[in-house]
């Protein structure tokens, strides 16, 4: 289950009939990032590289000269290297990159700065993304200074940069059929793995066994890395929006609210779930999960085709205003303690944001001054929340310290929307059941 090359080609040649004539674009590689003394990180391809090559491999240069007679499609990678790649594993070199990628035509790394001056020479226009990566940054300008240095012998300098994000970011907002595939088993790895934790938890056990727990169930289904560092917070932790140090002991009687979700073929899920550690909601617990279960399932009914990207977060908002409200958490009326904005004691995040390659994905959410309007094959995702901070001497005691999110993310189809993990328990009876069982 993977990216097809006949769909990364397609992906370029959609991103270069967007360019001008006579450009040229320049995408680089990620590269390895340091994290002690002598280990790295797991390596993990920059999203827009690999959206356009599906290679994942660092110290690499992706360039896309359209109308280029010897071929349009370029890259600048590792040469091959029997002695490291014994201790490192197998690497493509120039001549993989030809027959395993799709590459035109292929060179080693070591050559960029001989090789690439020559292609930007001359054109009118460069589509980079300045500003990301300062090393590469100062690389460009190097290699323009280098034509610039010789036009007294008839060398052009490219006359404009142009950042590619707005137009490669558009084409990744939308999702083909096969991304569509890939995004839902990444939800329901991500759905069977919260299924499986309700299970497990119990009174006394770790924040970080059930990490652990959601760990082990990605890879058991074939994710390899979570997407994003997993939130499991107990008691009042659920109350810090993006917790991760999930080391304290959970009680009887807490609630524990896990944000977690697999990536899989570098495509994510981003899933919460909030459950008694006990497997028993009390009745403040229920009051306020239930009014974000509403909010949810209100603004999951605003997520259509047609309609703008606000209006799910404007339905999450009067739900959870009217719920907190009916609870006596706030005072007044509705649509005052909207305009007033008096909800984000509780509520302080929006509703969603794009899903993909990136867990916040790319994308504009406006186009001028309005919302941008929701297409079929955008996937975001739809996650209301109610948060009561311990500290907060304006509501009643029994309330503080409770926090709550439910997220699941969603397909937006021509004649509605899919939850891709709804195989998640969502409902107070559904998870009580899960965890009795």
């Amino acid at each position: 289950m993977k990216i097809s090359n006949t769909e990364y080609a397609r992906r370029r040649r959609n991103l270069m009939a967007m360019m001008e004539a006579n450009s040229i674009a320049i995408i680089p590689s990620a590269r390895e990032v340091q994290r002690s003394r002598d280990t790295e990180y797991p390596f993990r391809q920059n999203s827009d590289f690999y959206y356009l090559s599906g290679f994942v491999e660092p110290d690499s240069v992706l360039v896309l000269v359209p109308g280029r007679v010897h071929g349009e499609f370029v890259m600048f990678c590792r040469e091959r290297d029997p002695s490291t790649e014994l201790w490192h594993g197998s690497r493509a070199g120039p001549d993989g990159a030809c027959d395993q990628f799709g590459a035109d035509d292929a060179f080693p790394i070591g050559d960029v700065d001989e090789i690439l001056p020559g292609l930007i020479e001359g054109r009118e226009r460069v589509y980079y993304s300045m500003g990301r990566s300062s090393r590469f940054d100062r690389e460009i300008m190097e290699w323009v200074n280098t034509i610039r240095s010789k036009e007294a012998t008839g060398a052009v300098p490219p006359g404009e940069f142009t950042d590619l994000d707005h137009m490669l970011h558009d084409l990744r907002l939308i999702k083909s059929a096969a991304e569509q595939k890939l995004m839902r088993r990444a939800g329901e790895i991500t759905a069977g793995a919260h299924r499986h934790i309700m299970r497990s938890c119990e009174p006394g056990m770790y924040e970080y066994q059930l990490e652990g727990e959601l760990h082990h169930q990605f890879v058991l289904g074939g994710a390899r890395y979570p997407a994003y560092l997993s939130i499991v917070g107990s008691g009042r932790n659920a109350c810090t929006l993006h917790y991760v140090e999930n080391n304290a002991r959970m009680r009887d009687g807490d609630l524990v609210l896990v944000d977690a979700g697999c990536e899989f073929e570098y495509y994510a899920a981003d899933v919460t779930r909030t459950f008694p550690v006990n497997g028993r909601f009390n009745p403040e617990q229920r009051a306020l999960y239930e009014v974000v279960l509403a909010a949810h399932e209100a603004a999951v009914e605003q997520v259509r085709a047609g309609n703008h990207w606000n209006q799910p977060h404007d339905a999450s908002v009067r739900v959870i205003t009217a719920g907190l409200l009916e609870l006596g958490l706030l005072e007044g009326e509705v649509d005052e303690l909207i305009e007033t904005q008096a909800y984000r004691d509780f509520y302080m995040h929006r509703v969603g944001h794009w899903l993909g390659l990136d867990v916040h994905d790319v994308g504009d959410y406006r186009v001028g001054d309005e919302w941008r309007l929701l297409e079929a094959g955008m996937v975001m995702t739809i996650e209301p929340g109610i948060y009561v901070a311990p500290n907060n001497k304006s509501v009643a005691r029994k309330w503080r310290g409770i926090g709550v999110r439910i997220e699941d993310d969603v397909l937006i189809t021509r004649d509605g929307c899919d939850i891709l993990t709804a195989d998640a328990p969502r409902t107070v009876e559904e998870i009580e059941a899960t965890m009795a069982a």
